[in-house]
C-alpha cells in the first residue's frame, strides 16, 4: 500500500526568506513555482535528491505555528545526510543555529536539531554505515 513520503507541506510567514533558506542553504532544488493570485500564495515545489518533495506555501495571515512547548502534531521533519558534523558546520557557516549533535539511544546514530526561519523544528539525522 504506502511506499513511500511523496512530500510534506511547508506554509511559512516570509516566502523570500524561506525559499532562499530551503533553496541555498539546504540545497533543494525547484521544481516548480506558481503564484496562485485568487488565494495570494505562492506555491513551491523543491525536491531532495531521491525524490522527496517539499512544497512551500504562503498564505497572508497564517498563524505561527506553536512549538514550544511541544504541541501535538507533526514534530520535526529529519533529513538524512552522511555526516552529520559537515552539515552542522556549513548549516552554521551561513548563519543557521544549530544545536549540539545527539546520539540516538537506540539506534546509535548522531542527529542534530535546527530551526527553519519560522521555527520549524528540522533534523539532521546521520545515515547507517
Amino acid at each position: 500500500m504506502l511506499r513511500r513520503i511523496h512530500h510534506t507541506a511547508i506554509i511559512c510567514s516570509d516566502y523570500a526568506r524561506s525559499k532562499r533558506f530551503y533553496t541555498e542553504v539546504l540545497g533543494l532544488t525547484i521544481v516548480a513555482e506558481n503564484y496562485r493570485a485568487a488565494r495570494q500564495s505562492h506555491k513551491l515545489d523543491l525536491a531532495l535528491p531521491d525524490g522527496a518533495q517539499i512544497e512551500l506555501f504562503s498564505f497572508p495571515g497564517a498563524p505561527p505555528r506553536p512549538s514550544r512547548p511541544e504541541a501535538q502534531g507533526l514534530r520535526h521533519l529529519a533529513f538524512e545526510v552522511v555526516d552529520v558534523d559537515a552539515c552542522k558546520a556549513q548549516l552554521q557557516a551561513q548563519g543557521v543555529a544549530v544545536e549540539d549533535v545527539r546520539v540516538d539511544e537506540y539506534t546509535g546514530r548522531r542527529f542534530v536539531f535546527f530551526a527553519d526561519p519560522d521555527g520549524l523544528p528540522l533534523e539532521l539525522y546521520e545515515a547507517a554505515p
